[in-house]
């Protein structure tokens, strides 16, 4: 007689380790780890379609602090309770290690930021999108294992071969329950549950592939890739969304709050990719750009990074170069 052992998924034993008197925590790894990510793709992307090298990263020194303080606005937005509610703590709003950074924030004021950093490089802010998109959407990716670390973000109890186990984590020296800075003494797993942080993760991928081919595909411009990306995140996380137990905001009665939003924001996004149907751009001067000439201009001015002329304005496109 044979019988059939379910191959759970462990969670770590923890989320934090300590150099000393520093806490080295795994969700703040990945948030770092998904930003290399998506500007060094995004530069090898901006630089295909013609633009200068290092671009990227002169405008995510103004998109990444912004989109970090945008998530932690909405994730504190929608979840005021926690924070300001009775027996809340409003300085915890403050602790982003915590875990806690809402897409929505995220994209709409790195969005601001993005725009501060393009108009300085004098780059079209739908060019540097179109760039960026699918290396946002790994980053995303990347992030969620922070959650996975963080023993958070998950759904109902299963019975699933791929169900998540989750440990009851403490602080080794007084025993006290701590969540998310304890470490699991025991690895009998007080419950075996939905992983949908892995859900996302896996649909994330299958995202940036989505976006990769579409836009080789169909040679998409004026922020149509960034467009497949906003739709196709939004639809999966629409459904992944309604199969979390975690808390959050609620409205319309019992519908959550980010549920609501995902389908705002995907019927937004499949609006513009059929409504916009201009060609994709071409950032071409890169070369000329660095190339130095007897009436270069004074040090002290600024000048755009390149100069920008549509893809079709020739019948041949053999010149343009391919997506990275």
């Amino acid at each position: 007689m044979t019988s059939t052992v379910l191959a759970y998924i462990p969670s770590p034993p923890q989320g934090v380790w300590h150099l000393g008197p520093i806490p080295i925590r795994a969700y703040a790894l990945c948030i770092i780890a998904g930003i290399i990510i998506a500007v060094y793709w995004g530069d090898k992307r901006f630089v295909a379609r013609g633009g200068l090298p290092g671009t990227v990263m002169d405008v995510a020194v103004f998109a990444v602090p912004f989109g970090l303080v945008g998530g932690r606005l909405y994730h504190v937005a929608t979840d005021w309770q926690t924070y300001f509610g009775p027996g809340g703590d409003p300085l915890r709003a403050f602790m982003i290690w915590e875990g806690g950074l809402g897409i929505w924030g995220a994209i709409a004021l790195g969005g601001v930021g993005a725009w501060i950093g393009c108009r300085r490089r004098g780059v079209p802010l739908p060019v540097f999108a179109d760039a960026v998109a699918p290396g946002i959407v790994v980053a995303q990716a990347v992030g969620r294992l922070g959650n996975y670390f963080n023993q958070e973000l998950y759904g109902a109890p299963t019975t699933l071969p791929w169900g998540l186990e989750i440990y009851r984590r403490v602080d080794p020296a007084t025993g006290i329950p701590d969540p998310l800075n304890g470490v699991a003494l025991d690895h009998t797993p007080i419950a075996v549950v939905q992983p949908t942080f892995l859900y996302e993760l896996i649909w994330n991928l299958l995202v940036a592939v989505l976006v990769v081919w579409a836009d080789r595909r169909f040679r998409l411009g004026h922020g149509r890739a960034f467009a497949v990306y906003v739709a196709g995140y939004t639809a999966g996380r629409f459904v992944i969304e309604q199969m979390r137990t975690d808390y959050a905001t609620r409205v319309f009665g019992d519908i959550r709050i980010n549920v609501v939003v995902s389908a705002v924001v995907c019927i937004g996004a499949l609006v513009y990719l059929v409504v916009v149907r201009k060609p994709r751009e071409v950032l071409e001067g890169a070369a000329a750009a660095d190339a130095p000439a007897e009436d270069e201009p004074d040090e002290g001015k600024s000048e755009p990074a390149v100069v920008l002329t549509k893809s079709d304005k020739s019948g041949d496109d053999s010149t343009e170069p391919d997506e990275g």
